[in-house]
C-alpha cells in the first residue's frame, strides 16, 4: 500500500512540473509574439524553445526556477534573427530581441 501512495505522489509531482513548464512556455510565447508585433517584425515558427533551466533564490528566501527561451524573428522575411528571454516564475527578467530602434533603413542612393 505505501508504494501506491508514493507512486501517486510522484505522479502528482510530475504533472505539477509539466503544468508549470507549459505555463512558462505559453507566457514566453505571448511575450515573444507581442514583442515582435510591437517592433513590426515577423515572428517565425510561431513558437519558443526552452533552452535552459536553473535554480535561483527568490526575494522571500525560497528557491525558484529560472527558465530561458529562444525564439526567431525576421525584419525582412529573408534573414533569421534569434531572440532570447528569461523568465523567473511568470516574470520577465531579461529580453534580447527585436525593437523599433534596431531596424536599419537604407538611405536613398545606397
Amino acid at each position: 500500500m505505501p508504494s501506491v501512495i508514493l507512486l501517486m505522489i510522484a505522479g502528482a509531482a510530475v504533472v505539477a512540473w509539466w503544468n508549470a513548464s507549459r505555463a512558462a512556455a505559453e507566457r514566453a510565447e505571448a511575450l515573444g509574439r507581442d514583442a515582435c508585433a510591437a517592433a513590426d517584425v515577423q515572428w517565425l515558427d510561431q513558437s519558443v524553445h526552452a533552452t535552459g533551466l536553473r535554480v535561483y533564490r527568490r526575494a522571500d528566501g525560497w528557491l525558484g526556477l529560472e527558465r530561458s527561451f529562444r525564439f526567431d524573428y525576421s525584419y525582412d522575411g529573408v534573414e533569421r534573427h534569434h531572440g532570447r528571454m528569461v523568465l523567473r516564475g511568470d516574470r520577465l527578467v531579461e529580453f534580447v530581441g527585436p525593437s523599433r530602434d534596431t531596424r536599419v533603413i537604407p538611405m536613398r542612393g545606397e
